[in-house]
């Protein structure tokens, strides 16, 4: 059941594929931070995490651009003043403090909920964020100077210009087993579902008694 509609009121391209849209924050919205919305089309409808800041007048997402997809077509079309219909935001994908080190691992635009979570102030945490290229390492600053360790996994080619901190080369699972020892662990996971699936099998053999949360993004 569709319970707000948001107002489009501005948008910014992050890289080629991949864009930032805010929407005016409509009143009685309220939501925790990890938390998504549906966007409501019709038979359509597809689910993006807000990253906050949860006090903010505005509410924005980041968007992959999928060339025939349900919905991010509309998104990266829209115009200032267009309105889009939203359920109530849900999930359960937050952050739970505890005497364990979170390690967080993202793929792409799943970077979003751990974006939200560092802007409600979560600091101190691990951070894996796995791309094809340094374009894809979306909000790398915020979350470098927000982290213990924040290491990108970049699985294609490097170019020469890149200077960001130190990557990982390859996938995300083999970039946690040469840079994360057995231990004591809350891993958070977002991404796409092989991802996760991968992630799990790692956990379940070298970190025993890991406690662990998952959001397959797409």
């Amino acid at each position: 059941m569709t319970e707000f509609t948001l107002e489009v009121a501005e948008r910014h391209w992050l890289s080629e594929e991949t864009f930032e849209i805010r929407f005016v924050r409509p009143p009685g919205f309220d939501y925790l931070p990890g938390q998504k919305v549906g966007f409501v089309d019709g038979a359509a409808r597809r689910d993006y995490t807000m990253l906050g800041p949860v006090a903010a007048g505005h509410l924005s997402f980041c968007v992959r651009l999928v060339p025939g997809g349900r919905f991010s077509p509309k998104l990266a079309a829209a115009r200032r003043g267009d309105r889009f219909a939203v359920t109530a935001p849900f999930g359960f994908f937050t952050f739970a403090p505890s005497p364990r080190q979170a390690v967080w691992v993202a793929t792409g635009t799943g970077i979003a909920p751990f974006v939200a979570f560092v802007r409600a102030g979560v600091r101190g945490f691990d951070l894996l964020h796995g791309v094809r290229s340094p374009r894809g390492l979306y909000y790398r600053e915020e979350l470098a100077r927000a982290g213990r360790r924040y290491r990108p996994c970049i699985s294609g080619p490097l170019p020469d210009d890149y200077d960001g901190p130190s990557p990982f080369g390859g996938r995300v699972g083999d970039g946690l087993r040469a840079g994360w020892p057995p231990g004591d662990y809350d891993f958070y996971l977002c991404g796409r579902g092989e991802m996760i699936r991968d992630l799990l099998a790692i956990i379940d053999s070298r970190y025993e008694g890991a406690h662990v949360h998952t959001e397959r993004f797409y």
